[in-house]
């Protein structure tokens, strides 16, 4: 069991995004692209770390993707994001989505991966993460 992973899980960490599952981002078996979702994914994370930077970051890595079930059009999808740690100019950062299926109103953990973000600044050059107040 890795050392995100829990027995029983429930969301980690804060909401960070919601949006419903459309029809657009599905294959022909209805269910939704992996990159669709990665991308959400990204935008939360992103969304969350530059909170913790005060300021423009940008994703460097992804790690530990992992996908537990598929996601099927009309799904209400929520992503919970939590930091695990800050370095220098660094934050790792876990993204998790989880899914209210409007067929079955089953709430359940679709994936999670630990995202790298690095802070930046106005040129794009690496700046150290000033502590949050």
């Amino acid at each position: 069991m890795k050392e995100y992973e829990q027995e029983d899980p429930i969301p980690q960490g804060d909401l960070a995004l919601q949006l419903t599952a459309l029809p657009r981002e599905t294959n022909g078996f209805g269910d939704i692209y992996g990159g669709w979702l990665v991308s959400q994914m990204d935008l939360a994370g992103t969304a969350m770390a530059s909170r913790v930077a005060s300021g423009r970051v940008a994703t460097v890595s992804i790690d530990r993707m992992a996908f537990m079930v598929p996601v099927a059009v009309g799904a209400q999808l929520s992503f919970y994001t939590q930091t695990l740690d800050v370095g220098r100019s660094s934050i790792r950062m876990l993204v998790e989505v989880w899914s209210d299926d409007p067929v079955s109103s089953e709430w359940r953990k679709v994936t999670e991966a630990v995202f790298v973000f690095v802070a930046i600044d106005s040129t794009g050059r690496t700046r150290s993460v000033k502590p949050r107040r």
